[in-house]
């Protein structure tokens, strides 16, 4: 069975607390529950990891290429400005796919940059967790 990381940044362990507006009310650990399911459901077995600390990500990142044939990467704030993401991602050999739940080019401006994009295969955003489902369909078209 094919392995996908879903790789999660900073303050998304609030979502469902957080902002309910923009995120909901489901909480994280429920999506993830979801997440993991529908990757099961599409041929992978899933991990889901999160983390408030960009060096956490970026060693998770460095060690999805030995473990995983593919990514998912919600990086959260990091997303516009973390180089080290960045770099990490563009290290390793696997796809990832950007992901965010809420549309990023219809919030602030400082959201509309994407640091990450350049160096994943694709991004998705604006469709809530629906967004993470549609990452690991694409996924899995690509390491068939």
């Amino acid at each position: 069975m094919k392995k996908v990381l879903i790789l999660l940044g900073p303050n998304l362990n609030m979502v469902g607390i957080r902002e309910k507006g923009v995120y909901g009310t489901e909480t994280a650990d429920s999506i993830a529950k979801e997440i993991k399911e529908c990757a099961f459901e599409l041929g992978f077995a899933a991990e889901v990891y999160q983390s408030n600390h960009e060096g956490d990500l970026v060693d998770k990142i460095h060690e999805s290429r030995l473990r995983f044939d593919c990514a998912v990467i919600n990086a959260g704030a990091l997303t516009h400005y973390s180089y080290a993401l960045r770099d990490a991602i563009a290290s390793v050999s696997i796809p990832y796919v950007e992901v965010h739940m809420s549309n990023i080019h219809a919030r602030e401006k400082l959201r509309h940059k994407s640091v990450i994009a350049p160096v994943c295969v694709g991004q998705i955003s604006g469709f809530g967790k629906w967004s993470y489902f549609l990452a690991i369909a694409a996924l899995r078209e690509m390491v068939k």
